[in-house]
């Protein structure tokens, strides 16, 4: 089992949520992803197992379960979230092919860690 593959079956776990929180406050730079775009409260990578041609996975660096979970002191990580899709979108050259942000949350949401999916069924016009 490779490294990501570990690291994927571990963020399923019931203690995920923390785990993930701390790698991404604490130790981001273990992560074997390509990092699109970070800041202090966000970071942006690949998808390590992509489900379309454009897929990218958002997530904030501080312990949020989902989006019921995001509070006033939050608003850096909103404001930087879509500072991060514009950027991708602009860079990745997505709007002519459209894309989609998604957040899944309850039952649909596999990883207990807020984190948010940029996608496209189209490939990016620059980039990957």
């Amino acid at each position: 089992m490779g490294l990501m593959a570990l690291l994927l079956r571990l963020a399923r776990s019931p203690v995920a949520g923390w785990f993930i929180a701390f790698i991404l406050a604490h130790a981001a730079f273990l992560l074997p992803a390509e990092r699109l775009y970070q800041t202090r409260s966000l970071l942006a990578f690949y998808h390590p197992q992509p489900s379309y041609a454009v897929h990218i996975v958002l997530v904030p660096r501080r312990r949020l379960a989902d989006l019921t979970a995001i509070g006033a002191e939050d608003a850096e990580f909103l404001q930087d979230l879509f500072a991060a899709v514009r950027h991708l979108v602009i860079q990745l050259d997505l709007e002519p092919g459209g894309y989609r942000l998604i957040a899944n949350g309850g039952a649909c949401q596999d990883v207990p860690h807020l984190h948010f999916h940029l996608i496209s069924d189209v490939p990016a016009r620059s980039g990957r």
